[in-house]
């Protein structure tokens, strides 16, 4: 099996939401973390995960670059 790809988020505010989303048939939340501002976590894509969707203002470092999500305006 390949190497799972990491992916380190940065909470640039409080209540920044990372949730990830199963593999399969049917795409299903399975695994909700909230950050607070400052706060970093460290991900990565498993046979169970194959995707994250994340809310709020945040630095999202990957592989291919940094990402910054915006807050709600």
């Amino acid at each position: 099996m390949a190497q799972p790809e990491y992916i380190v988020i940065k909470a640039k505010e409080d209540g920044v939401n990372v949730i990830g989303l199963t593999r399969g048939n049917d795409t299903k939340f399975h695994h909700t973390e909230k950050l607070d501002h400052g706060e970093v976590m460290i991900a990565q894509f498993t046979e169970h995960t194959s995707a994250m969707k994340i809310r709020g203002k945040a630095e999202i470092h990957t592989a291919h670059g940094i990402v910054t999500s915006e807050g709600k305006e």
